[in-house]
C-alpha cells in the first residue's frame, strides 16, 4: 500500500476545516457552543468527558500562552516585540483608552443599551486561537510570536486595568499580575534551554482545536439571541474598526506592504472574554446589575468576531496581493 493511500482521510475533517480562514478556532468554537445550548447533559457525563470536552479552556490557553513564552528567545525578540507592540497598541490600548473616555461622559450604564463593562471587554481583548490558526498559515515568525499580544490581552487584564486606572473600577494589583505570570516563565525557560523550545513548538497545532471547543461550551447561544442586535452590532463593530487600528500600524509603523492586511486578524474578541463581567463584579460589585447583558452581548461578539475577523482578514490580503505570498511565509 502506498504512503498516499495510508494517509488518505475518509472524509477530510482537518483540510476541510482549514480551508475556512481561521477554522481551527472557528468551527470547534461553534460545535462546542451547540454541544452546549442544545446537547449539556452530554458536557456533564464527569470524568476525563466533562474534563476534556468543558473544562479544558483555562489550563490548555494557559498551556498555549506558556509555550508562546518559550519561543521568544533573544535572538526573535526584536521583531516579535515590535508586532506585538503594534497589535497592543492598536487592538487594546488605543480602543480601550477611548472607550474608557467614553465612560467618564457617561458612565457605566453606557450607550444604546450597550454597557460600559461590554464596550470595553469586547476592545480590550483579542482571540489569541485566531490569530494563531490565520497567521499560522498567512503570517511568518513574526506574526505568530505577537501572540503574546493576545495571552496579554486575553480575559480580563486591560479591562481590570483601565478601569482600575481611570477610577471607574476598584481592582487588585495579584489579578492583573497572574494574567501574564505565565508567559514570563515560559520565556525564562525557554532561553535558558532551547531544548523546550523546540518541545513546545506544536503546542499551539494540538491545543487550539481542543480549547476552542470548550470555550464554545460556555457560549449560549440563547444569550446570543437575548443580546441580540445589540451584541452582533457590537462584535461587527469592535472587528471592523479594531482591526482596521492594527492594519494601520501593520502598514505604517512594521511596514508590512500589501502583507499588513493581516492586521484585520486582531480583530476578535477572546473567548474567555464572557467571564470577565463576572470577574469585574467580583471585584467591584457596583458592575453586578451589568453582568448579565454584558455577558450575552460579549458571547454575539465573540462568535460574530471569530468569523468576520480571519475573513475580512483574508479579504483585504487578497485585494492588495499579499494572500499568495505570505502563504509562503517563514515556517
Amino acid at each position: 500500500m502506498s504512503s498516499n493511500q495510508a494517509t488518505k482521510s475518509i472524509i477530510p475533517l482537518y483540510d476541510g476545516m482549514n480551508k475556512i480562514p481561521g477554522g481551527a478556532m472557528v468551527i470547534p468554537l461553534v460545535l462546542g457552543s451547540i454541544i452546549g445550548t442544545f446537547f449539556p447533559e452530554f458536557l456533564g457525563l464527569g470524568s476525563f468527558t466533562t474534563a476534556l470536552f468543558k473544562s479544558s479552556a483555562g489550563p490548555l490557553i494557559a498551556l498555549l500562552i506558556f509555550s508562546t513564552g518559550m519561543q521568544i528567545t533573544l535572538r526573535s525578540s526584536g521583531p516579535v516585540l515590535a508586532h506585538t507592540g503594534v497589535i497592543l497598541l492598536f487592538k487594546t490600548i488605543v480602543p480601550a483608552a477611548l472607550v474608557t473616555l467614553l465612560g467618564l461622559f457617561i458612565g457605566n450604564d453606557g450607550i444604546w443599551g450597550i454597557s460600559l463593562l461590554a464596550m470595553l471587554t469586547v476592545v480590550a481583548n483579542s482571540n489569541g486561537g485566531i490569530w494563531l490558526a490565520f497567521t499560522g498559515k498567512y503570517g511568518d515568525y513574526r506574526d505568530r510570536g505577537a501572540y503574546i499580544a493576545s495571552a496579554v490581552n486575553d480575559g480580563p487584564f486591560f479591562v481590570l486595568l483601565f478601569l482600575g486606572a481611570s477610577g471607574l473600577a476598584d481592582i487588585p494589583f495579584s489579578l492583573m499580575l497572574a494574567a501574564v505570570l505565565p508567559l514570563v516563565i515560559g520565556m525564562i525557560i525557554g532561553n535558558l534551554d532551547p531544548k523546550w523550545t523546540d518541545l513546545m513548538k506544536p503546542t499551539g497545532a494540538i491545543v487550539i482545536p481542543f480549547f476552542a471547543f470548550a470555550l464554545g461550551t460556555g457560549i449560549n447561544l440563547h444569550a446570543i439571541v437575548t443580546g441580540g442586535a445589540t451584541g452582533i452590532i457590537l462584535g461587527v463593530l469592535s472587528s471592523v474598526l479594531t482591526g482596521f487600528l492594527v492594519f494601520i500600524g501593520y502598514k505604517t509603523i512594521l511596514r508590512r506592504g500589501n502583507l499588513s492586511g493581516i492586521g484585520f486578524a486582531a480583530g476578535t474578541t477572546a473567548g474567555n472574554a464572557i467571564i470577565t463581567p463576572e470577574i469585574v463584579a467580583q471585584a467591584d460589585p457596583t458592575f453586578a446589575p451589568f453582568v448579565q447583558t454584558a455577558t450575552a452581548q460579549i458571547a454575539a461578539s465573540v462568535l460574530v468576531s471569530a468569523v468576520i475577523a480571519p475573513l475580512l482578514a483574508a479579504w483585504v490580503l487578497k485585494r492588495q496581493g499579499g494572500l499568495v505570498e505570505e502563504s509562503k511565509g517563514e515556517n
